[in-house]
């Protein structure tokens, strides 16, 4: 393994989408046409949230990528101006930007959500291996999968060969090499991809150890699943620790709250956090995400994110 002495901050291989979002009380049937409540047009994608969520807590982030030519690709570039994220992103002609369409529940925030890549879909190994200096100056690489899995792969492959910790959130779970999991650090499933990945359906935590310790014997260093209400499990073969879930305020909208918590996790870790310590951070970021409408523009400050935390100081010593 090559050493890199001086690695800061967070690298991460992802997606960037413009998100179309309504708000409405119910979703459609086919053929039906009903009245929604509300439109927004904000910046979307998996990996350009995390980029967000991690550099919104203050870590120095490096945002792997592709756009098009388009309209919505010079928001993208604005956007990660704005943040201090350092874009390595290819822009290609003759493919749109990715879009994606969100339904949020306007009574209980809930959502569903249809992604369509654009050029992100072309991301390579190729593309990956031209940015491999930028993951290997990083402390933590993220990657997920809404990119092609071959360049989650490739992302991965570079990181661990570069001592570099790895993330990798398997969103959506889709089909992706095994040889994935002997790569991964730390997994961030929710429960939903969670009982996808290892076929056990999760309700309670005892569920949540059940799959994580198959994902342990596929080769992972450390289950960390997500539970929306029930808070968080991380799990390896030294600790099995439950999070609580915090709460920040009312519910309006959960459609980026993973990409918050795995974002604010990376970022912890890049700053020398325990898995623990960048956990509760995660759980906090996520929180407050969750309390404000749209998915990059709900990530909270870090001076946020800590003064939950010192609210809810008591709750989390118990856990």
């Amino acid at each position: 393994m090559t050493s890199f002495p001086h690695k800061q901050g967070v690298a991460v291989l992802g997606i960037y989408v413009a998100d179309l979002a309504f708000r409405a009380p119910n979703m459609p049937g086919l053929g039906q046409t009903i009245a929604g409540t509300g439109f927004a047009m904000g910046p979307g994608g998996k990996g350009s949230n995390q980029a967000v969520a991690a550099a919104r807590v203050g870590a120095p982030v490096r945002f792997i990528s592709a756009i098009g030519k388009d309209a919505f690709g010079d928001f993208a570039l604005s956007l990660w101006r704005r943040e201090t994220i350092a874009p390595h992103v290819r822009v290609i002609d003759g493919a749109p930007t990715g879009a994606a369409f969100i339904y949020v529940n306007d009574a209980s925030g809930d959502n569903a959500i249809i992604v369509v890549p654009g050029a992100a879909s072309q991301l390579s190994e190729q593309d990956v291996e031209r940015e491999r200096q930028a993951i290997e100056a990083a402390k933590v690489f993220v990657t997920q999968l809404e990119q092609p899995p071959e360049a989650a792969l490739a992302g991965l492959q570079i990181a661990r060969a570069a001592g570099t910790t790895t993330v990798f959130n398997p969103a959506p779970a889709l089909a992706f090499p095994a040889q994935v999991y002997g790569l991964c650090d730390f997994i961030t499933p929710n429960e939903h991809e969670a009982a996808l990945l290892t076929g056990i359906e999760i309700h309670h935590i005892d569920d949540a150890r059940r799959a994580a310790d198959v994902l342990l014997e596929r080769g992972v260093g450390c289950a960390l699943i997500t539970l929306g209400a029930q808070g968080s499990l991380l799990h390896s073969r030294s600790q099995s620790l439950h999070l609580p879930a915090l709460c920040a305020g009312t519910v309006v909208e959960t459609a980026g709250a993973g990409d918050a918590f795995n974002g604010a996790f990376a970022a912890g870790l890049a700053e020398g956090m325990s898995a623990e310590e960048a956990a509760r951070l995660a759980t906090a970021v996520a929180a407050i995400s969750v309390t404000r409408p749209g998915t990059a523009p709900s990530m909270p400050s870090r001076q946020e994110a800590l003064a939950l935390l010192d609210t809810h100081a008591s709750v989390l010593a118990q856990a």
